[in-house]
């Protein structure tokens, strides 16, 4: 029931994170060559859009608008897009798509452009899926493809067609520059900086230059816990074979430290984490065996470990205070002196069962509030303790209630 409750909510958080809106100031210039202020809706666009969504002011309803009737559009201090017709190449880089054709293959198409450095030498940039392409404007010119290209020199040798460095050579020498041209690769990083740097050395102004210094940020939070956690385990042979033994809930309490990296990239909403975390389950029972009346045993259950997850949160922003988050993980737990001994009526050991180490999957939901408290709901998938013997099997299930508190 946990389980699934469990996963309708993360259901429920999914859709509720997705029509969330989140709207940045922004503007865009239509046709006629008006600028309108606006609210755009900002999705991160991992690939170069052909649409956005805005609003006039937060009070009004939002309303899309194609490439068709936008000249320009952006978000102030992040982002800029203009429309252009150009001449693309869209021939795959992926080796088992590869052409033996080492030209561009070039299709005339009208898209979103993303702005990377605006001065006298223009450089920009298109996204689609694992497409990668760069275009450049001198001046007043036309827009022009920056042409890289792989291709199959042979059936088992990929060669590549460089022709951007030509292009640069040709179009932007100043000074020194032309020794660098060898070293620049077709991507982003190596392109802005080298358009920086023939702006600056033909003494032009640079208008507009998206940020390289896209970095992630680092939290490291104490998480103490409440736990309910159940066990059963069963024998298939000897005096207690199909006897499954349960052994109920028991809550208890443990204390986590998690170090979590928020990735620089998609709104700062996907992050990595790692989070050792002591726990532990005791209970004693004793039963009688089946195939003999009056033999009875005494199964004393001491489970304490490490628990090791390492897994992938999203966050989904409510507000500048509050967020929404679910995670999943792969967990590795270490046992700590863990075992479970069976001793007979007159206490000599029937047998002692060690636990060491085993793997989890753990699935949560939370929230967190100003990037300093949080709660968390966290279930861990059912794992069997008593793995490493043959003839036992055993259903350890944890659901957690963690409390945080992020230190920095």
């Amino acid at each position: 029931m946990r389980t699934k409750l469990l996963f309708l909510f993360i259901g429920f958080l999914w859709v509720t994170g997705y029509s969330q809106i989140e709207f940045s100031k922004g503007y865009f210039i239509n046709n006629n060559g008006e600028k309108i202020d606006c609210l755009i809706k900002d999705v991160g666009w991992n690939n170069s859009p052909t649409k956005f969504i805005y609003t006039l002011s937060e009070n009004k309803p939002s309303q899309e608008i194609t490439i068709a009737s936008v000249q320009e559009f952006g978000i102030y201090n992040e982002l800029k897009y203009v429309r252009a017709t150009v001449d693309i190449d869209r021939s795959s880089n992926i080796t088992n798509n590869l052409s033996t054709d080492r030209n561009p293959l070039f299709k005339n198409e009208k898209l979103f452009l993303k702005v990377l450095v605006e001065g006298k030498a223009t450089l920009y940039g298109y996204t689609d899926a694992k497409l990668r392409r760069y275009f450049y404007k001198i001046d007043n010119k036309n827009i022009e493809q920056l042409i890289y290209k792989e291709f199959l020199a042979s059936a088992n040798r990929v060669s590549q067609n460089n022709r951007f460095r030509q292009q640069l050579w040709q179009d932007l020498d100043c000074g020194t520059l032309r020794n660098k041209i060898e070293k620049v690769n077709y991507k982003k990083r190596d392109l802005i900086k080298y358009f920086v740097s023939y702006n600056n050395c033909t003494n032009t102004e640079i208008t507009y230059k998206e940020s390289l210094a896209k970095k992630g940020s680092f939290n490291l939070s104490i998480r103490p816990r409440l736990i309910s956690n159940s066990l059963s385990i069963q024998n298939k042979e000897l005096d207690l074979a199909n006897q499954k033994v349960d052994f109920g809930n028991k809550a208890s309490f443990g204390l986590g430290v998690e170090a979590e990296y928020i990735l620089p990239f998609n709104k700062n909403k996907l992050a990595v984490f790692v989070e050792p975390n002591y726990q532990y389950f005791k209970a004693t029972k004793t039963i009688e065996a089946k195939t003999i009346v009056g033999k009875q045993f005494t199964i004393d259950v001491d489970y304490k470990s490490i628990d090791v997850p390492i897994g992938l949160r999203y966050y989904f922003f409510l507000n500048k205070n509050s967020k929404l988050f679910v995670n999943a993980a792969y967990e590795l737990l270490f046992g700590l002196n863990s075992s479970v001994e069976i001793t007979k009526k007159d206490g000599s050991t029937y047998t002692s069962l060690d636990i060491k180490l085993l793997r989890n999957a753990a699935f949560g939901i939370g929230y967190k509030f100003k990037d300093k408290f949080s709660l968390e709901a966290r279930y861990d998938s059912g794992r069997d303790i008593l793995a490493d013997y043959t003839y036992w099997e055993s259903t350890y299930n944890s659901f957690s209630l963690i409390f945080g508190y992020t230190l920095f």
